[in-house]
């Protein structure tokens, strides 16, 4: 059963990077693709947290399928964040996918232990990046099964 053949609306991702060279990667990778996708872009990790807690500017927002994560933010760390997101009951449930520049095995074994769903290394070619966006894209849309509440 995949997500695209069970929900009417557009799968959603939640971005959290800094980097807008690599939210402008991410955006042209995601146009690429077959699917239609809603996603959302916060440059920091307290807008993160605001975001998905639906607090200040955020306060409409749209509680994503999955959470595109990078390690390496202002504010507030994406390890600080993904521990955030795992200790909260109506947001546990939302793979978080840390994608960083950080092959540090501190931050890969830290992200793991505050239950990430996968830790994939940035490719710094665009080609690549595209492949390791679509390959996301197809497992979460396509292949699992996400829960929904």
């Amino acid at each position: 059963m995949d997500f695209l053949k069970n929900n009417k609306e557009k799968p959603r991702i939640l971005l959290v990077e800094d980097n807008p060279g690599d939210i402008r990667l991410t955006q042209e990778a995601l146009k690429e693709s077959k699917i239609e996708i809603h996603l959302d872009v916060v440059t920091d990790g307290e807008q993160a947290i605001d975001f998905l807690f639906k607090r200040n500017k955020f306060a409409d927002s749209i509680r994503p399928h999955i959470v595109l994560l990078d390690l390496n933010l202002p504010k507030k760390n994406g390890i600080e964040v993904l521990k955030e997101i795992k200790a909260n009951d109506s947001l546990k449930k939302i793979p978080v996918i840390v994608l960083t520049t950080s092959d540090a095995d501190h931050d890969i074994s830290k992200a793991y232990s505050l239950h990430a769903n996968c830790y994939i290394l940035k490719p710094v070619d665009f080609d690549d990046f595209a492949r390791v966006i679509k390959l996301v894209e197809t497992y979460w849309f396509n292949t699992v099964q996400l829960a929904f509440e």
